[in-house]
């Protein structure tokens, strides 16, 4: 079995230069007069981040950055697929019975979603005074993401997806774990709870899609559903909901349809690279103030991918055209405990009685702001969740045998 090895992400000068050739020969459309955001990314935010590209962004530095956290890169063979190259970081407590945790980004995010909770879920031995727990933290670039090798066969999708992640956690020692995820993120999560239960013991989530009670297969849930009433932050969901189904999917129908063509542009396009993500940065989060820097970086990361920036929306089109689809991370999971936390400005934001009906919930938060990028928006909510959820006195304490995230 190929071992874990530490790894460094080093983007070579020929990329650099290849990069900066393509970004002084941009040329941008025209835009009509008062568009705003309406019709997609403005003019003026295109050509400002191009120059500040082009001109003032240090990939070597953001480089260096990076290569501070505990990256390494190991081998996973997925069942009748060739074996991957994985990336991931891996930030191991001091807390001898600190709790595995996964954390799983989407699209378009990536393994950097990580750096801020980092901090948070570290517990040094003299930090016994804390009533959070400690946790080993394990986060991936999923296959066709940042630096893990990307797949030349079709056909995989969520279970895929999944037996990468928990056969990565066995080959760290981790024999029971619990997760976090939004986006995709969140629905390998609980795809790893379908398929491994006895091994994903809990999961966290800040993005679901589930749908109202029926009689037939939650009848409590069903007959509370009918008899109570939406409180008006559920009313306001709903309606914000809708709104983004109706006026914001138009990424998902290319990427589930034909993300093929779509990947001529993103490979070979930085401006249109650029130009796909940064919207949804800016649309999907909760008035943050992404700094030119952010924006870049994680834009860079999908310029500079080892599977190339179009393979990242292949998961689309995988998911809508396999077997299962969705269908085990939109039902009942049992005997996974789950925690859910809702952001207002999440593009999915269905009434609570619905999330009842994904599995035993143990635990739900309220935010008061916050957005699609949870973990990098509001770092503090995420890493209070996980630590109330699976704390002493939550309702997911001592899941994992033998690690409950404490010292004696």
């Amino acid at each position: 079995m190929t071992s874990v090895i530490p790894f460094e992400i080093a983007i070579s000068d020929d990329q650099l230069d290849k990069l900066q050739k393509k970004l002084a020969l941009a040329e941008f459309p025209d835009e009509l007069e008062d568009a705003g955001w309406d019709f997609g990314v403005p003019l003026a935010d295109m050509k400002r981040l191009t120059t500040y590209w082009r001109n003032k962004f240090d990939w070597r530095k953001q480089e260096e950055e990076m290569n501070q956290l505990p990256n390494f890169r190991t081998e996973i063979q997925v069942d009748v697929f060739e074996p991957l190259k994985i990336h991931f970081v891996h930030q191991q407590s001091n807390v001898t019975a600190a709790i595995p945790l996964l954390f799983l980004h989407g699209w378009p995010g990536n393994f950097l979603e990580v750096q801020k909770l980092l901090p948070l879920l570290a517990k040094n031995d003299d930090d016994d005074g804390r009533s959070a727990p400690a946790f080993h933290v394990v986060a991936p670039s999923l296959p066709n993401y940042g630096f893990s090798e990307g797949v030349k066969t079709r056909g995989f999708a969520l279970k895929q997806y999944a037996e990468t992640c928990h056969k990565l956690m066995l080959k760290l020692g981790y024999e029971q774990y619990v997760t976090q995820g939004g986006d995709l993120g969140a629905h390998i999560s609980r795809m790893m709870g379908a398929m491994y239960p006895q091994h994903c013991r809990g999961t966290h989530v800040n993005y679901i899609r589930p749908s109202a009670p029926t009689l037939t297969s939650s009848p409590l849930l069903f007959l509370q559903h009918a008899n109570t009433a939406y409180t008006p932050a559920e009313k306001r969901g709903l309606a914000l909901t809708a709104k983004f189904r109706a006026q914001g999917t138009g990424y998902s129908q290319v990427q589930s349809t034909k993300p093929q063509t779509l990947s001529y542009g993103l490979a070979s396009s930085p401006i249109a690279l650029l130009a796909w993500v940064y919207e949804k940065l800016h649309d999907w989060s909760d008035s943050y103030a992404w700094t030119d820097d952010e924006i870049l970086t994680w834009v860079s990361i999908y310029w500079f991918s080892t599977a190339g920036a179009g393979a990242s929306v292949r998961i689309y089109y995988e998911i809508m055209h396999s077997e299962l689809g969705r269908n085990p991370v939109v039902n009942y999971i049992p005997h996974v405990k789950l925690g859910i936390a809702y952001f207002p400005q999440e593009l999915n934001q269905p009434p609570r009685i619905w999330g009842r009906t994904l599995g035993p919930v143990v635990y739900e938060s309220e935010n008061g702001s916050g957005g699609h990028f949870a973990a990098h928006e509001r770092p503090e909510a995420i890493a209070r969740d996980l630590g109330v959820m699976f704390g002493k006195g939550g309702g997911a304490y001592g899941v994992v045998e033998g690690r409950d995230g404490y010292n004696g």
